[in-house]
C-alpha cells in the first residue's frame, strides 16, 4: 500500500467510511471522467442554435466566456470544499456536513433528480445524433418506440461496463478524454480551412435573431439583454458534469488533491476548447443570414456545405463514440450518488443492497442498474407522454439544470457560513482561502439567480411549477417522515463506533 493510499483511507475512515470502491484512479482520470461528462461534443454541438437564435454571432465569440465563467464559480467553489471532504456521493456528503441532515438530504434528491434526468437527456441526445447521421443505415426513423430502444440499448451497454470495474470505465473515459480534443482540432481546422471566408467580426456582432429569423429557438424579443442571457444558455448546458470528479473520490488516488484539480482542469480546458470549437463553426457558416434561419438544424447544415462527405462522416464518428462515453461516464456519476446516499440510509423503501459492493468488480452493482433502470424510465415518459401538448422530456431538462446547479448552490452556501467554524475547521490541501471561497459562494448565488431566471423563459414557463412544486414535495416528505428517520452521515461517537465495522468490512476487499 502505498503512503497516498493509506493517507487517502485514513481520511475516509474519520469520516465513518470503508474503503469498498477500488481505488484505481489516477488524478488524469478523475479529470477524465469529468471531461467526457461535460462533452464540448455533445452540448456544444446539440445546443449550439442557442447562440444563432438568440444574438447571432457573439453569442458563441462573447456569450459562451461569459457562460463559462459563471460555470467556473461553481466549480472553484466546489473544488475548494471536495479537497476537505473527498467522498462518493460528495454534494449530499457536503450539504449533511457543512449544513444538516435536512440540507444534506434535500441536495442529495436536487442531485440524483438532475443526474438521472441528465443521463436520459445525454442518452436521447445520442439517439438523435445516430438517428439523422447513421440511423438509415439501420432504418432508424425519430419514432418514439425506436429512439427508447435505441436508449435502452446503450444504456445497457453502458452500465455493463460500469458493472465491470472502475479500471475499465476510467480506461474508456481517458480515452474519450484525447478524442473528444482529436474531433475538436479536425473539426476546427477543416472548418477554418475549408469555409469560404472569415469574417471574424461575426464573434463580437449582436444581431436580434429571435422569432423567425433565428429559426424560431427563441420567442420574438425586442430586449438585446434578455437575448444575451438567453444564448448563456449554450455554454452553461455544456460546462456542467464536472461533480463527477467529486463523485469519484473513493475511487481516486490522492483524492484530496486530484479531485479539485479534476474539477478545476475540466472546466478550464472545457471551456477553451469549446469556445474555439463554436467560434469555428460560427466563422464557417458561409451565409450567416440563411445559416441562423435553419434554427437548430445550423451545425448540420454546415458541415455538409463547407466540408467533403468523407470528412463530415469521420467526424460524426468521432462525436458519435464521444457521447456514447458521455453517456458512460454518467452513469458512473449517479450510481456513485445512489451508493453513497443509500449507504447513510438516504432512500426511504430501499434494500440496503443498493449500497452493497461487488467483491469480484469493487463496484455498486446494484446501484449501477437502479440508475440506468429509472434512467430508462424517465426516457419512456419524455418520448411518449406529452403535458398541454408540450412534450414532457423538454420541460424536465430544463427543470434539470436548475436541479443540478441547486444541488450545487446550497452546500456551497453552507459552506459559506461554515468555513472556519467546528463544522468545516481546516481547508484541504488544495487550498484557495477563506476570502476567496466566500467571494466565489457569493458569485456563485448570483449565478444561480442567473440560471433560473434564463431557464424558466417562454416556452419553458412550466419549468418554474416543476422546480417549485418538487421542492414543496420534498420539504412535506422531510417534515412528515424523514426529519425522524433519516440520521444523515456518521458523526462523533458513532464514527469509532464504526472503526471495527470498517475493519470487518475492508478485510473482505483484502484492503485490510
Amino acid at each position: 500500500m502505498t503512503a497516498e493510499h493509506h493517507e487517502d483511507k485514513k481520511l475516509l475512515h474519520s469520516m465513518g467510511y470503508a474503503q469498498e470502491l477500488a481505488r484505481r484512479m489516477s488524478g488524469f482520470s478523475n479529470f477524465a471522467i469529468s471531461f467526457s461528462i461535460i462533452c464540448i461534443l455533445s452540448g456544444g454541438i446539440n445546443s449550439f442554435a442557442q447562440a444563432t437564435g438568440s444574438i447571432g454571432g457573439a453569442g458563441a465569440g462573447i456569450g459562451w466566456i461569459a457562460g463559462c465563467i459563471v460555470s467556473g464559480f461553481f466549480a472553484i467553489c466546489m473544488a475548494q470544499i471536495a479537497s476537505a471532504y473527498p467522498t462518493a456521493g460528495g454534494l449530499y456528503h457536503w450539504g449533511s456536513i457543512l449544513g444538516n441532515r435536512f440540507v444534506g438530504w434535500t441536495t442529495a434528491w436536487l442531485n440524483l433528480l438532475g443526474l438521472i434526468t441528465v443521463m436520459g437527456a445525454i442518452n436521447i441526445g445520442t439517439a438523435f445524433f445516430f438517428q439523422g447521421t447513421f440511423g438509415s443505415m439501420i432504418g432508424m426513423t425519430t419514432d418514439p418506440i425506436q429512439i427508447v430502444l435505441f436508449v435502452v440499448v446503450i444504456t445497457a451497454i453502458q452500465a455493463i461496463i460500469n458493472h465491470l470495474g472502475i479500471k475499465l470505465t476510467a480506461l474508456l473515459t481517458d480515452w474519450s478524454g484525447y478524442l473528444i480534443l482529436a474531433t475538436t482540432v479536425v473539426l476546427v481546422v477543416a472548418l477554418l480551412a475549408l469555409a469560404p471566408s472569415h469574417d471574424w467580426s461575426r464573434l463580437w456582432t449582436f444581431a436580434n435573431n429571435s422569432g423567425d429569423v433565428g429559426g424560431n429557438v427563441f420567442p420574438q424579443s425586442d430586449n438585446m439583454l434578455y437575448l444575451f442571457s438567453l444564448c448563456l444558455l449554450l455554454p452553461i448546458y455544456t460546462i456542467t458534469g464536472y461533480d463527477a470528479s467529486a463523485h469519484t473520490s473513493e475511487e481516486t488516488q490522492n483524492a484530496a488533491m486530484s479531485v479539485p484539480k479534476g474539477i478545476i482542469n475540466s472546466v478550464i480546458i472545457s471551456s477553451l476548447a469549446g469556445w474555439v470549437m463554436v467560434s469555428a463553426i460560427m466563422i464557417a457558416i458561409p451565409d450567416l443570414a440563411v445559416g441562423v434561419k435553419q434554427g437548430w438544424g445550423v451545425f448540420y447544415a454546415t458541415m455538409t456545405a463547407v466540408l467533403p462527405g468523407w470528412l463530415v462522416t469521420l467526424i460524426y464518428l468521432g462525436i458519435l463514440i464521444a457521447q456514447f462515453i458521455c453517456g458512460l461516464a454518467t452513469v458512473t456519476s449517479t450510481s456513485r450518488m445512489l451508493f453513497a446516499f443509500t449507504r447513510d440510509g438516504g432512500l426511504p423503501f430501499v434494500s440496503k443492497s443498493v449500497s452493497s459492493v461487488s467483491v469480484r468488480f469493487r463496484t455498486p452493482v446494484v446501484a449501477i442498474w437502479t440508475g440506468a433502470i429509472l434512467e430508462m424510465l424517465f426516457v419512456w415518459l419524455a418520448q411518449t407522454q406529452s403535458v398541454g401538448g408540450t412534450n414532457i422530456y423538454t420541460l424536465t431538462v430544463n427543470a434539470t439544470l436548475i436541479f443540478l446547479f441547486l444541488s450545487f448552490t446550497v452546500p456551497i452556501v453552507a459552506g459559506f457560513f461554515a468555513i472556519g467554524t467546528a463544522k468545516w475547521p481546516k481547508m484541504g490541501p488544495w487550498n484557495i482561502g477563506t476570502g476567496l471561497y466566500k467571494l466565489f459562494a457569493v458569485l456563485s448565488v448570483l449565478g444561480m439567480i442567473l440560471i433560473i431566471f434564463i431557464a424558466i423563459q417562454p416556452p419553458n414557463g412550466q419549468v418554474l411549477w416543476i422546480t417549485l412544486a418538487f421542492l414543496v414535495i420534498a420539504a412535506i416528505i422531510w417534515f412528515a417522515f424523514e426529519n425522524r428517520r433519516f440520521k444523515g452521515p456518521p458523526v462523533g461517537d458513532v464514527i469509532k463506533q464504526k472503526q471495527a465495522e470498517i475493519a470487518a468490512t475492508e478485510a473482505k476487499f483484502g484492503e485490510a
